[in-house]
């Protein structure tokens, strides 16, 4: 079987080789790992971050194992996406959380019993957080800053543990334990996984996939031993972190402080609320004001899409004007035209604009080949001819994600008649 290649010929061929491809799997070399451990673990990032940790702190589920599976937790808690912003309430840091498996919450290697440290936690707490690695000696530092008197120790183990995602056209959508039931642990369960057993015996904690806390469409995610290959990941499936990327651009969601500009994002319009990543329930957090301000009382006039950026020399045809009753676009019903598609020729930064009248409706934020993301204004994204400015030649797809929920394109019809 030939091995998967992430140098494909151009990206259009690679994004044709994602959406046909099975399950794909890349490790996260732009993320790094820091844990936090103490007693005041929960309360302290409680009050940093956007999302409720204190689930955390709860008696975890039952997991629903085909059989009792040596070192390997019979209860799980799910991980969380999170963000750390500025009291102003601007995006500085994502955050995925997990919390391992207490050795009480497992069997020892026999099966036959709780696993050594049973009762010995004293009440103390060690969550992982998968970061932005680009940003992580400074996050450590701000986090340290909040610290003060907490009785939390924070460290970066990087070395120690990396991460990795799980996705592609057969894991959309399914669940760990029905569809997918080998994905849900690294153990031996309906059918023996040489690659889980061994990444099983390589730790005293059960490392296991998990959902993707923010859509089911992104697949799993997890924090696995630096050195060892993840469960259930197939030698020719491995693929370079760029495809997980157009992955992501094709479905219009931004990862990490280099995507999300740190200190000027507002997290809504990068439609946080639709990724999980805040509670709106919660106490008081860092910039908990100004989301919870903008959420209750006003209309987000500007979002996260995904762009597609199309050549204007009249080889390809854009969807003919009144092609759709609420002109938007899906990303199922884009396929059903040819457009003449422009590669390496847009770059973050660059300003869109409409045609027409020359008005500023947002900026790319990020680009890669002929995909990209922006934040535009809704009320004029998705029914006039945009292009980018300086470069009138390239004109500028705006889609629809699939997985907006309603009631986001009910806000933009109403912003446009308002």
């Amino acid at each position: 079987m030939h091995r998967f290649r992430s140098s494909l010929l151009s990206h259009h061929r690679c994004l044709h080789s994602l959406q046909n491809a099975g399950p794909l799997c890349s490790h996260l070399k732009s993320r790094s790992v820091i844990r936090f451990s103490g007693p005041d673990t929960i309360k302290f990032l409680q009050g940093l971050l956007s999302n409720d940790v204190r689930r955390f702190g709860e008696p975890p589920r039952e997991e629903n194992s085909p059989i009792p599976t040596p070192n390997v937790a019979s209860v799980v808690v799910p991980p969380m996406y999170a963000a750390l912003l500025t009291p102003q309430g601007r995006f500085l840091y994502d955050l995925f959380l997990y919390r391992p498996p207490r050795p009480e919450e497992k069997l020892d290697r026999t099966g036959s019993g709780p696993g050594n440290g049973s009762g010995g936690s004293g009440g103390s707490v060690e969550i992982l957080a998968d970061v932005d690695n680009s940003i992580s000696d400074e996050l450590l530092a701000t986090l340290k800053k909040y610290r003060l008197r907490s009785k939390v120790d924070i460290g970066n183990v990087a070395e120690d543990f990396s991460c990795w995602q799980r996705y592609g056209r057969d894991l959309s959508g399914k669940t760990p334990t029905v569809e997918e039931p080998e994905a849900d642990s690294v153990g031996w369960g309906g059918g023996v996984d040489s690659a889980g057993k061994s990444a099983s015996h390589s730790s005293d904690v059960g490392w296991q996939w998990f959902k993707d806390p923010r859509l089911d469409c992104l697949g799993f995610r997890g924090i696995f031993p630096s050195g060892t290959m993840p469960p259930l990941v197939e030698s020719d499936k491995e693929t370079d972190e760029e495809n997980y990327l157009m992955w992501r651009l094709e479905k219009g969601i931004a990862e990490g402080s280099t995507e999300i500009p740190k200190g000027e994002a507002i997290p809504l319009e990068y439609n946080f609320a639709g990724l999980n990543a805040i509670s709106f329930d919660k106490g008081c957090y860092v910039g908990q004001e100004l989301i919870a301000r903008t959420h209750h009382t006003g209309v987000i006039r500007k979002r996260l899409l995904p762009l597609k950026f199309l050549d204007n020399n009249g080889k390809g045809s854009l969807p003919p004007s009144g092609f759709n009753e609420v002109n938007y676009l899906t990303t199922t019903q884009l396929t059903h035209f040819v457009i003449s598609e422009v590669e390496g020729k847009v770059t973050p930064g660059s300003e869109v604009i409409k045609t027409a009248s020359g008005k500023k409706l947002g900026s790319v934020t990020t680009a890669l080949g002929f995909r990209g993301m922006g934040v535009l204004r809704l009320d004029d994204a998705f029914k006039d001819t945009l292009t980018i400015q300086g470069q009138e030649d390239i004109k500028v797809m705006a889609i629809r994600p699939d997985w907006w929920p309603a009631e986001w394109f009910q806000d933009q019809q109403n912003t446009a008649v308002a």
